[in-house]
């Protein structure tokens, strides 16, 4: 099993646009060492040749160019990518699908049924595409195992996680099961595990137990602090309100992930643009190389 880190920002990538933060100020000008990133998505393959796109991301079309093996040229117009998994119906999981509207067929799309909700009334994406390619919908079981039409070689499991659905939603500050989701990559040969979620707001019981089995958890790194986005003046809301678990503090990602067995691969991924851990040479991205956490970038690969 393969997986390509296509992005690892939060919404808004990094430098976001109309940011002047430290990080994103200190980007720009080269007086902070970090390097840019687009917005959350990852690619998965069990043969090198059949890509699961997880998340649809609004700079999806840079990110397929930044990665040959999803474009293998076997027709006029081809791709590599088979299916495509939503972990939930926030804007910068999922706006990418419109640019991905020229597809010769409909895209095999795995969601859950709350995601497929939001996105066909609250911002209506699916009645959108269905003008254009359209969308193959396969209902994503919460707690339950699944496989891909497609994408030989690889199993999935899904869980619920408590985190927010997107502020467009009827159901916000209302979460149900399947507003978000984490996913369990299984490598069907070898039986090694990945556990992949991108917004997890808190450590359940049903979440922590994945974890411990998986091999490598590929997890929130959004924020440093609970309070980061309030003390910037950017938000009103703490990171644990707006649905990601911090890293630092009492219960924060730092904690849990210490737990973890030592054999673990532990890398933290949607990272918010005012996380210091952007900053290479900051005191947060020492301590978190302390604890043995990676920090994933765009074009990371992991291999299992």
């Amino acid at each position: 099993m393969k997986i390509r880190v296509l992005g690892s920002a939060a919404g808004g990538g990094f430098p976001q646009w109309n940011c002047n933060c430290r990080n994103c100020e200190g980007l720009r000008r080269g007086t902070v060492r970090a390097h840019a990133r687009t917005q959350s998505s990852i690619a998965v393959s069990g043969d090198d040749e059949n890509w699961v796109l997880f998340n649809a991301s609004p700079d999806v079309l840079q990110q397929i160019r930044a990665f040959p093996g999803l474009q293998p040229a076997r027709a006029l117009r081809d791709t590599a990518i088979r299916a495509i998994v939503l972990i939930d119906a926030q804007i910068d999981h999922t706006t990418g699908l419109l640019m991905l509207r020229e597809h010769r067929a409909a895209h095999q799309l795995w969601c859950t049924a709350a995601v497929r909700e939001d996105l066909s009334a609250g911002n209506p994406l699916f009645n959108v595409l269905s003008h254009y390619c359209g969308l193959d919908w396969r209902e994503v079981p919460l707690f339950g195992a699944f496989a891909m039409h497609g994408a030989p070689g690889l199993g999935f499991e899904a869980l619920p996680l408590t985190s927010n659905a997107p502020p467009y939603s009827p159901h916000r500050d209302r979460p149900r099961p399947g507003d978000n989701i984490g996913v369990t990559l299984v490598d069907a040969k070898s039986g090694r595990r990945v556990f992949y979620a991108p917004g997890l707001g808190e450590m359940e019981p049903h979440v922590w137990a994945s974890m411990q089995m998986a091999d490598c958890v590929l997890v929130d790194g959004t924020l440093w602090t609970d309070d980061e986005m309030i003390r910037l003046g950017a938000s009103q809301k703490t990171s644990r309100a707006m649905g990601h678990l911090p890293q630092s503090g009492p219960g924060g990602m730092i904690e849990w992930l210490d737990r973890l067995p030592a054999s673990t691969r532990k890398v933290l991924i949607h990272i918010n643009n005012t996380n210091p851990i952007l900053d290479e040479d900051s005191a947060e991205r020492a301590e978190l190389a302390a604890h043995g956490i990676e920090v994933a970038y765009d074009g990371m690969e992991l291999s299992f």
